[in-house]
């Protein structure tokens, strides 16, 4: 399958193997991390200032939107934060990433997934927004980089075909086929699509940020695992939705979903189950479009100053309100600027 544009990452890929440097490496890392994590590499400029996307919820599940900045209090590791700045509009732009799982387990469903997510996109991106379409099933594809145009978007949808095995093109990564892989190449690289999503294409953008996964949940064959895919994600500050969604006799029930739960809640987002029925997709997509609308934003400075590369553990608190549920992300890393190319 061709790439659409020569981006970042089909540049990386010209070099033979390199990618496959960097996901062993990555995966290395992440075994180190666990240690040490200090060490965690660099990718995006120097915290001064920490954002926060995030909804509010009653008890039912519905969305709270009226809210003012002394409703809300931070803590960072257990410590309470001067809020910066607060605001309850969500105009802001925002930057989306769709990945489409086109595995085996989609051969029913593809289409609709297509149709759904076509609608959604013309409904939510607008001429300030930007978004990105990826497949992934034995290789992972990047069928449109960064537009705002949804028919360019939904032209990029429908061309995601099942591919069960084999096949692919001669140059590793995103857009080139598939990635170099010591294990049996037929499989569905989920981890490795949304690490490469976030590491590649959303940790260098700015604002508002967010994917949304459609998947039955299950990985083969990725050479990263699903810490990878979350550390990724946190450090590019992207919210993930995920959809559960396969052809009937497909959906497991195993660690596939609890992987996607664990994704969703450390991320800030969700995970919704749609089965294999057109409208529980429909449903699934005006909920995320209703939450994209209804984000408050904080930000603040941390007292905890040191660019460290440490975990930062986030909470927001509704104040007097305990049966009020907050969804955001559980966190940052303190990450100094990236070095020079």
């Amino acid at each position: 399958m061709q790439s659409h544009a020569i981006t970042a990452i089909s540049r990386l890929a010209l070099a033979s193997g390199l990618i496959a440097i960097l996901l062993f490496a990555a995966k290395a890392h992440g075994q180190e991390a666990s240690q040490n994590d200090q060490d965690l590499p660099t990718f995006r400029s120097e915290v001064n200032v920490v954002n926060i996307f995030f909804n509010v919820k009653d008890k039912k599940g519905l969305l709270i939107p009226d809210l003012k900045k002394e409703d809300f209090t931070v803590l960072e590791d257990g410590k309470p934060q001067p809020i910066k700045y607060f605001s309850a509009e969500s105009d802001q732009p925002l930057t989306l990433g769709i990945l489409i799982d086109s595995s085996g387990s989609q051969d029913r469903v593809l289409e609709y997934e297509k149709e759904v997510g076509a609608a959604f996109l013309r409904n939510v991106i607008k001429p300030k927004d930007v978004a990105f379409v990826i497949s992934f099933d034995v290789s992972v594809d990047l069928l449109q980089d960064f537009t705002s145009s949804p028919n360019d978007l939904a032209r990029a949808l429908n061309r995601a075909k099942v591919n069960t095995g084999g096949g692919g093109g001669s140059l590793p990564g995103l857009g080139g086929g598939p990635f170099p892989t010591s294990r049996n190449p037929r499989g569905t690289l989920l981890y490795d699509a949304i690490y490469l999503a976030a590491h590649d294409k959303l940790a260098t953008e700015v604002g508002r940020k967010a994917m949304i996964i459609l998947t039955d949940g299950e990985d083969q064959g990725s050479q990263l695992n699903i810490r990878d895919s979350i550390e990724a994600a946190q450090k590019a500050d992207a919210i993930c939705y995920v959809i559960l969604i396969a052809d009937s006799g497909f959906m497991y029930q195993g660690f596939g979903e609890k992987d996607m739960k664990k994704l969703a809640e450390q991320t800030g987002g969700r995970v919704i189950e749609a089965s294999n029925k057109p409208e529980k997709l429909r449903q699934a997509f005006d909920q995320i479009a209703n939450e994209l609308r209804s984000q408050y934003n904080i930000g603040y400075t941390p007292t905890n100053t040191k660019l460290d590369g440490t975990f930062r553990k986030i909470e927001i608190q509704v104040n007097n309100k305990k049966d009020y549920r907050v969804q955001a992300r559980k966190g940052y890393y303190a990450i100094g600027s990236a070095p020079a190319d």
